[in-house]
């Protein structure tokens, strides 16, 4: 159903240039509004896209040889490998897409329109031709509409022309979807929708263009190749090696590329898959809606976050507590937007509040409407709802200004200038033009004169206690000013210390004046000792570059001063991310490697220019949101420490065992089903690993810092050498007292493996069986590892023999040494390191 947002508007209110009764005579004819749909892959395209994998090519590539040269047996179990990997890859791919098409239908844009008399939001999908839609700065124009009414509308067309000036736009010209409203307000006819809009025209040619892979599935894409020469190189060693020793070129063959799938970590495309997958999942589940999946592994890496002040830090219900008037101060009680409260000051104060009160409510485009029990309904710009609460306390509603007054003209608050006016003309005829603005806009329109000093000097000393301060004037004569308070938010201090722990430089960034931003920044502890408070101006002219690590906290900012802030910052190499919710930050959140967004009193420009929303306008969530970056950036290379040292391990036994004086300790067949048991469904699995709580407590690594870096190539061949030593001992002992060598070797090393899974777990909460995939994948491959011994049909597969319960006993406790030896190091390298980067 629409959601209606306001319901109250009299029979013969005009709308759009028409009275009510003419626009409910408008045919509404319902259809969606719907654009080329994205690229989506059929079955048989997101088949072929796992099978182009190079490390799938590789395989794919032996099972033709071994094939060719009638090795059916080997043949049956790589096929086996590719298909469990590509169905795996497939399944998570579509779980991906799904995802994202949730996620992007959580973040797409709404429509105003007004239906059957009411102003309902719609999907802007569901817009049709004949709708009359309403316009306000910020939305996403949601079709080509005709203007049937304008208010210092202003078009930003950039999407559509190029063009960065936003363009005028009066009753009677067409707006293009996809446009942005910049300025002002409107209504319009929809006209053309869907694939006959502009916007459709040029998304039908980009319709069918595939996503882009992220950067981590390119770095990961040019590192699967390198695997690939380098195992490509140590299988041509091998078989030359066996052919020396006296094998046959087949066998040596179906050796070396039997080797070759099985150092090849294969499941690693499907365990990228599913870590993005599920991290956009939980991101949704948390209500963190991610609007393109670089953006979860890019937030692993962030190391400032410039936020906004105002609903992220702070509450984001403003409250108007002070006022001050030539004839005295006075101030208002009451919380947010409750009914209760009142202006208590002198007789002559309260005189002179109530005049600024009413000037206050005249120059407002806000509404309040009925009781919502002690508080009212308010719809309209914060400040100016504030001031409606502090007017209706003293009696002075719309309702009665209505009867008393009539707007003749009014120009919307603009950023530019920083002041709103609008003229009015009461029942005796007198003209009435009141001036509200920041105080040096609205002061600097007046005759100097004591008043207007005064006002200044408490202008000054409001800012400093932390009040965002509004100047009031009518007809170029001082009324007074109106000192409105954000309290904090309870969580922003919680929110401060934990960006702290976790590495993440929290910056304040506000239009405020510096008073109010030191006083809010000091009461949330982003204000540091000896932390400096930078002005806009200050920005703009480039003084801050030099010392940007110096500076927490920055007010008075304007729209390309908030992009300059984090081109300085991203000049020192900091990964930034931004957050915001007007049309002024969507710029900044373009500039910004990480856009966060905030879905509940966002303005859908800002929604459309981040890469993440937060949909409960909580800094908090994008805690958890980094959280996820870093837990991917985690999983995968814990995945590839697993791999790669399953895949070293088999290649040293092959290689080492031989020089010991041993029969070759492995078939081909063997080496397939160790690799398919360790590689498939417990290698996915690490893509579902829970957060490790000590990643954030360490700064995340830099981007620059490779997946395969030093410290985890070590980690790789100290993991693999023991396994591989463990597997030889067992089989060099077994070889020495007649025992059967393949089989012993077989077993250990794949359970020694699936040891070595376990071990590298990250840490679990007590009691929770929903982060228990790993440890459950491990006992099925386990199981059938051991089935690989114990089944009579697999003995005849693999080549295996059958073993006494004592010796299996003996085997398991042996494969175990790998795994307690890796979990050793890393509780050892915990404790070394305490205080710095996890060891994971």
């Amino acid at each position: 159903m629409p959601r209606a947002i306001r319901a109250d508007a009299p029979d013969d209110m005009e709308v759009g240039g028409l009275t009510s009764a003419e626009a409910d005579g408008i045919l509404v004819r319902h259809g969606p509004n719907r654009l080329p749909a994205a690229h989506r892959p059929h079955l048989v395209a997101r088949v072929a896209g796992q099978l182009r994998d190079p490390m799938i090519m590789m395989l794919c590539a032996a099972w033709v040889v071994v094939l060719a040269i009638g090795d059916r047996q080997d043949a049956t179990i790589i096929a086996a490998v590719v298909v469990l990997n590509t169905v795996i890859g497939v399944v998570q791919e579509v779980r991906a897409q799904r995802a994202v098409d949730a996620l992007t239908q959580l973040a797409s844009p709404h429509a105003h329109v007004r239906r059957d008399g009411v102003v309902v939001v719609i999907p802007a999908a569901d817009v049709v031709p004949g709708d009359l839609v309403r316009l306000e700065a910020g939305d996403v124009v949601p079709a080509d509409l005709r203007l049937s009414d304008s208010s210092a509308l202003q078009v930003d067309e950039s999407a559509m022309t190029g063009e960065s000036v936003p363009t005028d736009r009066a009753a009677g010209d067409e707006v293009l979807a996809g446009t942005v409203v910049s300025r002002g307000r409107g209504w319009g006819t929809v006209v053309r929708t869907g694939p006959d809009s502009g916007l459709g025209r040029i998304a039908a040619l980009v319709a069918s263009s595939p996503p882009r892979p992220t950067p981590l599935q390119r770095r990961l894409s040019i590192l699967s190749r390198q695997l690939v020469v380098v195992t490509a190189a140590l299988c041509l060693v091998v078989m030359a090696l066996s052919i020396l020793r006296g094998e046959s070129y087949v066998d040596a063959a179906v050796l070396a590329v039997s080797l070759g799938v099985a150092a090849i970590p294969e499941s690693l495309p499907a365990v990228v898959t599913v870590a993005l997958a599920l991290g956009a999942h939980r991101m949704a589940g948390r209500s963190a809606v991610v609007r393109s999946l670089p953006a979860v592994e890019t937030l692993g890496s962030v190391s400032v976050l410039a936020a906004d002040k105002t609903g992220t830090l702070t509450r984001g219900v403003l409250v108007a507590r002070r006022l001050w008037t030539p004839d005295g101060p006075c101030d208002v009680s009451g919380d947010g937007h409750d009914v209760y409260g009142e202006v208590v000051g002198s007789e002559s104060a309260e005189a002179g509040a109530l005049r600024l009160l009413r000037d206050a409510a005249l120059c407002n485009d806000a509404t309040l409407g009925v009781r919502d029990g002690d508080a009212w309904r308010a719809v309209g710009d914060p400040f100016d709802v504030a001031l409606l609460v502090a007017a209706a306390k003293q009696g002075i509603t719309t309702d009665l200004l209505a009867r008393r007054w009539t707007r003749l003209e009014g120009v919307p608050f603009d950023e530019a200038n920083r002041s709103m006016r609008t003229v009015h003309r009461d029942r005796d005829g007198h003209r009435l033009e009141v001036l509200k603005g920041a105080p040096e806009a609205v002061l600097a329109m007046l005759a100097p004169g004591p008043d207007v000093e005064a006002a200044r000097v408490e202008a000054d000393t409001l800012a400093a206690q932390g009040y965002r301060v509004l100047a009031v004037a009518e007809n170029r004569t001082w009324v007074g000013l109106v000192g409105v308070v954000d309290p904090p938010h309870p969580d922003a201090r919680e929110v401060v210390e934990e960006c702290r722990g976790a590495g993440v430089r929290l910056l304040m960034i506000t239009g405020d004046h510096p008073g109010t931003a030191r006083a809010i920044g000091d009461a949330v502890g982003i204000l540091r000792d000896g932390g400096e408070v930078a002005d806009g101006d200050a920005v703009a002219a480039g003084a801050h570059a030099g010392h940007v690590e110096s500076i927490d906290v920055y007010a008075r900012t304007r729209p390309e001063q908030k992009v300059g802030i984090v081109d300085a910052w991203q000049a020192t190499g900091a990964v930034v991310a931004m957050t915001g919710d007007g049309v002024n930050d969507a710029p900044a959140l373009r500039r910004a490697d990480i856009g966060v967004a905030m879905g509940g009193r966002g303005t859908e420009v800002a929604r459309q220019a981040a890469d993440l929303v937060l949909v409960d306008d909580n800094l908090k969530t994008l805690l958890v949101a980094i959280g996820e970056g870093r837990r991917i950036h985690a999983n995968i290379r814990t995945f590839l420490r697993y791999g790669l040292a399953g895949g070293l391990a088999e290649m040293v036994v092959i290689l080492v065992g031989p020089l010991l004086g041993m029969p070759l300790p492995l078939t081909p067949a063997m080496i397939l089903w160790v690799n398919m048991v360790t590689h498939g469904v417990p290698g996915v699995a690490f893509g579902a690993e829970p957060l490790d709580p000590a990643l954030m407590h360490h700064p995340s690594p830099p981007p620059s810092r490779s997946i395969l870096d030093r410290v985890l190539a070590t980690q790789i061949v100290t993991a693999g050498l023991m396994t591989a030593a463990v597997s030889l001992t067992a089989g060099w002992l077994a070889y020495r007292s007649g025992g059967p060598l393949q089989t012993v070797v077989f077993l250990t090393l794949g359970l020694g493996q699936l040891g070595v899974a376990l071990a590298l777990r990250a840490p679990r909460g007590k009691g929770s069986w929903r982060d228990r995939g790993l440890e459950l994948s491990v006992l099925a491959a386990g199981a059938c590892q051991v089935a690989g011994v114990l089944v009579p049909g697999l003995r005849d597969l693999l080549g295996t023999e059958a073993l006494a319960s004592r010796d299996l006993v003996v085997l398991l406790a042996a494969a175990g040494v790998p795994g307690l030896f890796v979990a050793t190091g890393r509780v050892l390298a915990r404790r070394r390191d305490h205080g710095r980067e996890p060891a994971r």
